[in-house]
């Protein structure tokens, strides 16, 4: 038998390699576009970048180093010019799609980056495998612009897992929801009635705020949101504002507020400031036919009736007055049990018109006195 030559116990000692095969190999040189390793064949290995990863924003002069050692795929064991083609990428995502299938089938939260902003939503990649999330899954609230969530981690569960076809669907706003249900219920277990609690403007409306009371919503309705007369809940709220209010009313899930305290209700001590007979100043707030509603301090409306605002005849209240006008009149009535203040111009000018009248009477004749 003759000796083998030095070649051919070299390639002898080399491994034989087939497609499809996943063997280990050693980086032996780095470029930008493409690794190098020694796979313990005659020919090295090519790995181009885009069978390393599917992220194009990876750096591989960062990313690995000579020496480094890493499962891959033969892809080709000739891909032409004498070397072995290979791919790392479709290992990872074969194993991502094993661990997508055991996480779809237990519902399983996964976590990863956005990966790419999409007309119709998010792209996410999670082993080398591609998940869309669709806009309308995104959140729990409708967003038109995504773009905040660019480079953000999201969780997500699957929802639809088809390998055949490559689609993997995610669906944050079921985890946003179900959150948001927890929240809730743990702070309604909180709460109570006549509870002061801190809150954020979330949203508001002309006919009041959306408080964030800390995972539940309440409503500050614009008649509870001062004693005082509101025109504008905007002109009083802004959307961040921090805000105390009072629990008013619990119906399930909706909460009833109030910013409307105690200690702040001018009517508490209106007895004493408001007694009949005082003459009082204030600013007409509102007129009906009937009369003017005259705003003796925010929270405290007093009713001019059209009888009484003159000693002459007056038709309707607009005849005679405008909104913001300052009126001085007598209280005639108050009534601290429905909170009714009843006030008169016309008293006031009732003395003045009964000293006009004894000076206009003829004066009488004196008696004659006897001489």
């Amino acid at each position: 038998m003759s000796e083998l030559t030095f070649e051919q116990m070299l390639e002898e000692s080399l491994k034989t390699i087939h497609t499809g095969e996943i063997v280990e190999g050693t980086v032996i040189d780095v470029k930008p576009d493409e690794l190098i390793l020694n796979i313990g064949y005659k020919s090295d290995g090519i790995l181009p970048k885009y069978e390393y990863t599917n992220d194009s924003s990876v750096n591989l002069l960062e990313a690995v180093k000579v020496g480094d050692t890493m499962e891959v795929k033969i892809l080709k064991v000739n891909d032409g010019e004498g070397q072995v083609a290979l791919t790392h990428k479709r290992i990872v995502a074969d194993r991502g799609s094993k661990k997508l299938e055991d996480a779809f089938n237990n519902q399983e939260v996964l976590t990863a980056k956005v990966a790419q902003l999409l007309n119709g939503g998010l792209s996410v990649v999670v082993d080398d495998v591609r998940i869309f999330i669709p806009a309308s899954l995104v959140s729990d609230v409708y967003e038109k612009d995504l773009s905040k969530y660019e480079n953000q981690e999201i969780s997500f569960v699957l929802i639809e897992y088809n390998p055949k076809k490559r689609r993997y669907i995610g669906d944050r706003k079921q985890l946003l929801v179900k959150e948001k249900a927890a929240a809730q219920a743990d702070i309604l277990e909180r709460i109570k009635e006549g509870d002061i609690i801190e809150g954020v403007v979330k949203n508001v409306t002309d006919f009041g705020a959306f408080i964030d009371l800390g995972g539940i919503d309440g409503l500050l309705h614009i008649s509870e949101m001062s004693w005082g007369r509101i025109e504008n809940p905007k002109k009083l709220f802004k959307v961040g504002d921090t805000v105390s209010v009072k629990i008013k009313e619990i119906n399930g899930t909706k909460i009833a507020l109030t910013a409307k305290f105690d200690d702040a209700n001018p009517w508490k001590d209106a007895a004493s400031k408001y007694s009949v007979g005082a003459v009082v100043t204030g600013k007409v707030a509102r007129m009906t036919d009937f009369g003017a509603f005259i705003e003796l301090e925010p929270g405290v409306d007093a009713l001019l009736h059209v009888s009484q605002i003159s000693k002459d005849h007056v038709e309707k209240p607009s005849d005679v007055l405008n909104k913001g006008d300052e009126v001085t009149a007598k209280i005639v009535d108050f009534n601290e049990a429905s909170q009714k203040i009843s006030l008169s111009v016309k008293a006031l000018l009732a003395p003045e018109a009964e000293e006009e009248a004894a000076e206009e009477a003829p004066a009488e004749e004196a008696p004659a006195t006897e001489e």
